[in-house]
């Protein structure tokens, strides 16, 4: 019988056999490289300087890890920096040090990715490497779950990792500060921005912290390593300083400002999500409560993300709080703060405006403090010599403590008469929704304010509907109502005219003299004003016979003066026609003969008293020349003889020359505000506008208007027509009227 051979069990020993080399060649091309430096942790015992780092390393239980591949870079504190360290804390070796303080000096000395010195000034946005632009790196450290009581009750908090919110995947990392010699040139800093910070330090162009940088890039499997004469334990948030300061007691310096903050702008939100994730982590039933900033604020001062609008931002910038002490928020808050209201009933936009004045999102250098805003938009107005008294740089930011109040426009100007006390929300109200708020609040502008109450406003017909979120007014005389852009429009013309910019202290006086005012500011002239002896009268108050009456003796602020007042500084909607018509009908009025060639003209509606071609809301200014130079102009020819003609060649020649003495979109006083070429209401033959030059001077008080054959260059000889004082600066819609004394002549076509 024929044995069957099993070819299967011959070739089984070749198999094996190439299998053998085949794994040989495997492992020889994937073996790890004789060249490869071993991983962090073992470097970091070859190196021998590092022995604390290192058993701290295996308490914390970062041993395995850092001998693992990874991507770290780690700012590794040597032996003669544990030496310091024991030292300053009243111990003697590392064995006293316990695992929770192990896990935060290891955790914080380990970065994300692995840099060497010269990356890590740059930052790495989210559209490639952004040189030199960077101070800031995330570590592996974050405080995570928090047993406080707030409130007398005991909680376990999380603190809002987004400014106003919170994201779940996110730990709250904190960051590491560190300097360089690249950042400092890039920003043009300099030795005195890190030693304003440490100034028994030395700068030594790459510091982490206050500590020095003995030796940078070395290389480890794992990640880099730089060598610090430092331990440096996590600092400590914004928020979180402000909160171990309160718990000083009497010995704290920023305890009214904490306070205010945490019982006006906190709230502590459960939330189920988080608290799930606790309960599987510690086994234990509590519920977990998120920690948020109101999110009207500039940035959350626990959140540790910095803006987060790239993932990375918080390697180039951070925020920056100035607090002030108890010295000078005591002084602030009973006087400015609490004038007129109460702790209780202050607004919220009360208590985030002033919190803002005292935020920056961004890290305020202090050798740069100047070109910083902080988050009302307004320069930081602290002397940085003499009015900071704490300087720290904390986990999320720069904080400052000083021994002043930021000198903010909200607070120290006309505007604050109104934004705190609540007898004048109203106006307050239109001043937030318009220009008035920023124009009128910049203390480095001088104003004077003449202030109505909300009883005032209301008795008068203007109110604001809370349901409907519009303004509504109800005329007193004819019970009929307009709303919306048509109530808020009147309400704000009123107030605009109750607001005067006086650079020079135009109104010191107001109680001992009288005189003719602009109001507004100098951008967005207003309509003019009249004061005699602490009386007001505007356009308005003139027609309706009415007087608005000073009311104590003013609120002096930082950038003048507010006066209360019993009446409103009305406008009118009469046409100018009719102011000029009263005015010559006035016995021996110097107005009359103008008058009698206008309402014969063809320009004039007797019925309604309108002029052709002026329209109501908008600036002007009247000239008026008085009889004398009526009659000199009839001699010249410039007007007929008659002032009811009845050629048609005649009546274009009068509503030319009444068009000639309108100027259009100025309104012109004897304050020198306004001067120059104007355009007038007349056209020429060709279309073409014409124009009469204004000069006009404060001090002494001259006003004239000038033709264009008042120039002896071409041969001109008709007189500048002067402003006759004691019957010009007649109020009305928006305009002035001036009795002058001389009639302007035409131009000639050439």
């Amino acid at each position: 019988m024929k044995r069957k051979i099993n070819y299967y069990l011959l070739i089984l020993p070749l198999l094996a056999l190439f299998a053998s080399c085949s794994r040989d060649v495997f492992d020889e091309y994937y073996a790890r490289p004789d060249y490869l430096e071993d991983p962090i942790y073992q470097r970091l015992e070859e190196l021998g300087n590092y022995k604390n780092f290192t058993a701290l390393i295996e308490k914390a239980g970062y041993k395995d890890i850092l001998s693992k591949s990874g991507y770290w870079t780690m700012f590794a504190p040597n032996d003669a920096a544990f030496t310091a360290y024991f030292q300053e804390n009243g111990i003697s070796s590392v064995s006293q040090i316990d695992e929770a303080t192990a896990s935060k000096i290891v955790r914080y000395a380990l970065v994300y990715n692995a840099f060497r010195e010269d990356q890590l000034s740059d930052y790495q946005s989210a559209q490639g490497w952004v040189k030199d632009n960077a101070f800031r790196r995330r570590t592996a450290y974050y405080d995570g779950y928090q047993n406080k009581i707030v409130n007398g009750t005991p909680m376990v908090v999380v603190d809002a990792n987004r400014n106003g919110g919170y994201a779940f995947a996110d730990n709250n990392n904190k960051y590491v500060t560190y300097f360089t010699d690249e950042y400092f040139t890039a920003k043009t800093l300099s030795s005195f921005d890190f030693n304003y910070f440490y100034p028994d330090k030395e700068y030594t162009g790459f510091n982490l912290f206050d500590g020095g940088v003995q030796q940078a890039d070395i290389i480890a499997e794992n990640g880099i390593i730089h060598e610090v004469d430092k331990v440096s334990l996590p600092p400590l948030s914004i928020g979180k300083y402000l909160e171990e300061d309160n718990a000083k007691g009497v010995n704290s310096k920023y305890s009214k400002f904490y306070k205010m903050l945490e019982e006006h702008l906190v709230t502590y939100v459960f939330n189920e999500t988080v608290t799930t994730s606790y309960k599987n982590f510690t086994g234990k039933s509590d519920n977990v409560f998120i920690k948020f900033y109101n999110s009207g604020l500039s940035f959350s001062p626990n959140s540790e993300n910095y803006l987060k609008e790239a993932d990375n931002d918080g390697q180039s910038d951070a925020f920056t709080m100035i607090a002030p002490d108890n010295a000078a928020m005591e002084p602030f808050v009973r006087d400015i703060l609490l004038k007129h209201f109460t702790m209780d009933n202050l607004p919220l936009y009360v208590f985030q405006d002033f919190f803002n004045a005292h935020m920056v999102k961004n890290a305020v250098w202090p050798s740069k403090a100047a070109s910083y805003d902080n988050g009302l938009g307004e320069d930081l107005r602290f002397d940085f010599n003499t009015n900071i008294i704490d300087k720290k740089i904390l986990s999320n930011g720069f904080f400052y403590g000083s021994n002043v109040v930021q000198k903010s426009n909200l607070f120290y100007s006309v505007y604050t008469s109104a934004y705190l006390d609540p007898a004048f929300t109203l106006a307050t109200r239109l001043y937030n929704s318009t220009e008035i708020k920023q124009m009128i609040s910049n203390i480095r502008n001088k104003f004077v304010l003449f202030l109505p109450s909300d009883t005032l406003l209301r008795s008068l017909g203007y109110n604001y509907d809370i349901n409907s979120s519009q303004w509504v007014y109800t005329s007193p005389t004819t019970g009929l109502s307009v709303s919306g852009g048509a109530a808020s429009s009147r309400l704000y013309r009123i107030l605009y005219n109750s607001i005067v910019a006086t650079p020079n202290g135009e109104l010191d006086d107001i109680f001992t003299s009288s005189g003719i005012i602009r109001t507004g500011d100098l951008d967005f002239p207003g309509e003019y004003i009249k004061w005699d002896h602490g009386k007001l009268y505007a356009a308005g108050n003139e027609v309706a016979g009415t007087v608005v009456n000073i009311v104590g003796d003013g609120d002096v602020q930082q950038n003048g003066v507010t006066y209360y007042i019993d009446n409103l500084l009305g406008f009118t909607d009469r046409p100018q026609g009719l102011e000029i018509k009263e005015l010559a009908e006035i016995p021996g009025s110097q107005f009359s003969s103008f008058f009698n060639y206008l309402k014969n003209s063809t320009l004039y509606n007797a019925t309604t008293g309108a002029i052709q071609g002026v329209s109501l809301g908008t600036s002007y200014t009247f000239l008026v020349p008085d009889n004398a130079a009526i009659a000199r102009a009839k001699l010249a020819g410039v007007l007929p003889a008659s002032d009811n003609p009845s050629l048609q060649g005649d009546k274009d020649k009068v509503a030319d020359f009444i068009s000639y003495h309108i100027l259009v979109n100025a309104t012109a006083s004897d304050d020198g505000l306004v001067t120059g070429l104007f355009e007038t209401l007349r056209k020429d033959s060709f279309g073409e506008k014409t124009y009469v030059r204004v000069e006009s001077t404060n001090s002494p008080r001259t006003l004239s208007f000038k033709d264009a054959t008042t120039d002896s260059s071409i041969g001109g000889n008709n007189p500048a027509a002067n402003y006759i004082k004691a019957s010009s600066n007649n109020l009305a819609d928006r305009s002035l009227i001036h009795l002058i004394d001389n009639y302007l002549t035409l131009p000639k076509i050439q």
